[in-house]
């Protein structure tokens, strides 16, 4: 499946700005106590792992667009 540049431009920012949120939640849920919001912490960072790397393609993505 094909994506415009633009589209790719605004998934990646999306996902750059969800990133942001769920690490500060991460901060925010470790730093009360952690062993109460253990099930949320454990998500937001697998959420966090998976963000990244969708990040990543789509970078990898946007570069190799860029040079054709």
């Amino acid at each position: 499946m094909e994506y415009s540049r633009a589209a790719l431009v605004e998934a990646k920012r999306q996902i750059d700005s969800t990133l942001h949120k769920l690490r500060e939640t991460v901060k925010t849920l470790e730093g009360r106590e952690p062993g109460r919001y253990k099930p949320q912490i454990t998500l937001a960072k697998r959420r966090i792992q998976a963000f990244t790397i969708a990040a990543a393609l789509i970078a990898r993505e946007l570069e190799r667009s860029g040079q054709s």
